[in-house]
């Protein structure tokens, strides 16, 4: 069974940072896309960028392409999301995601596996 736990979400002030972790088990995760999303109340899950976890080709939306980072570590099975240069509009519960085929565009209907969401709150 998949299980995907999000960790690091908190309350930053703009133009700060913060990591969040997502720790993936129940699989062995080589062929999968692990992805990033983030929702607002009332809005659609967005988009945030996605990774193949084989030879860790990463994409990015384009609103937050050159502030945020996503990698992993193969030893841990987790993936993270570094979030710098943090605006109010990057508040959001992010969720982490994964796909079991080698997609990694931003449709959220084609990812797998979900985890159960982090809260991050960018104060201005």
């Amino acid at each position: 069974q998949v299980q995907l736990v999000e960790s690091g979400g908190g309350l930053v002030q703009a133009g700060g940072s913060l990591r969040l972790s997502c720790a993936a088990s129940g699989r062995t995760f080589s062929s999968y896309t692990m992805g990033w999303f983030r929702q607002t109340p009332g809005k659609e899950r967005e988009f945030v960028g996605a990774l193949k976890w084989s030879g860790g080709r990463t994409t990015y939306a384009d609103s937050v392409k050159g502030r945020f980072t996503i990698s992993r570590d193969n030893a841990k099975n987790t993936v993270y999301l570094q979030m710098n240069s943090l605006k109010p509009e990057d508040t959001a519960v992010y969720y982490c995601a994964a796909a079991r085929t080698s997609y990694s565009g931003s449709s959220q209907y084609m990812y797998d596996y979900w985890g159960q969401g982090t809260q991050v709150t960018v104060s201005s």
